[in-house]
């Protein structure tokens, strides 16, 4: 028997007072599963987040989240998410164990301390106040408290601002080992290697609506995802879409040696991403210009792609 979805969203809308934020939009997050959010500034992502922590309340749709409605989840509900916000807000006179020390105390099962406080890179720091460290380092304070309590939810809004290469790399064995210790993620990040990396499946969310959803390796139509290859010869420039690079290769080859700056490209998951958006702002940019020229069918039509 399938276990049910730790999120489900159905038809989720918010406004604020004309103005639309989220437009019916529908996903679900399966257990253990980890799913990046992704989308522009200013696309929805954190009004969809703070609704489903219950820090916002929805205007229309379903939401449930660990089985509960998160506009009326009480302390023992929240005592089950981690929550890792987009900006610090540890600054104070108590060490980096104290603070890890003193939130783990909140929860019935919490992880070792020493444990959380290595995971996130700042052995060394574990006895300096917060209020000494660095922006970067204040960020992997804030992560260690998201996971201290041992959350079956964790929410991750862009954990790895601030990080050097290295810290990003040992937060992503940290979030891979939480997932498969059973804790499911939603993550939101601009780094879009961080999505691929750490994602089983990412939503992308533009202009308030959900445009795409799926595995990174499956986001967007057969066109987007078609590798390219392209090459110069005595004909000039060259660049094909083919599902088989290498057998348009191995042709190359064969009918005239090595081609000058031959290069296989395939699509990543930022090509996709960012195609993607591009044709929802497209399609807005279409509404604006004809609401603009007072032509009313054709705004009603653009409207319906947006």
């Amino acid at each position: 028997m399938t276990p049910d979805p730790v999120v489900r969203v159905r038809d989720l809308t918010k406004t604020y007072g004309t103005a639309t934020a989220l437009h019916g939009i529908s996903f679900e997050v399966a257990a253990g599963e980890t799913l990046g959010l992704l989308g522009p500034n200013g696309a929805g992502k954190s009004t969809t987040i703070e609704i489903l922590e219950g820090y916002r309340d929805r205007s229309g749709g379903e939401v449930s989240v660990l089985g509960t409605d998160p506009q009326h989840g009480g302390l023992d509900w929240k005592a089950r998410l981690g929550i890792v916000l987009q900006t610090s807000g540890e600054q104070g006179t108590a060490t980096v164990r104290e603070q890890l020390a003193h939130f783990a105390g909140f929860y019935p099962d919490p992880r070792d301390v020493d444990e959380v406080i290595a995971a996130v890179g700042l052995e060394a720091k574990a006895g300096a106040r917060i209020r000494s460290l660095s922006g970067g380092q204040r960020r992997r304070v804030d992560v260690a408290l998201g996971v201290v309590g041992r959350p079956e939810l964790l929410f991750l809004d862009e954990p790895t601002t601030g990080f050097d290469p290295e810290a990003r790399r040992r937060f992503w064995q940290l979030i891979r080992s939480l997932s498969e210790d059973g804790t499911s993620i939603v993550l939101t990040t601009h780094y879009l290697d961080e999505a691929a990396q750490l994602s089983d499946r990412v939503a992308v969310i533009a202009r308030g609506r959900l445009v795409a959803q799926g595995r990174p390796d499956e986001l967007g139509d057969e066109e987007a995802r078609t590798p390219r290859v392209t090459w110069i010869d005595e004909h000039g420039r060259h660049d094909v879409r083919t599902s088989e690079p290498g057998a348009l290769v191995a042709d190359l080859h064969a009918r005239g040696g090595e081609p000058r700056s031959l290069e296989v490209i395939r699509p990543s998951l930022e090509d996709v991403y960012l195609g993607l958006v591009a044709t929802v702002e497209q399609a807005a940019d279409g509404t604006a210009d004809a609401t603009s020229t007072g032509d009313g069918h054709r705004a009603s039509s653009s409207g319906a792609l947006s």
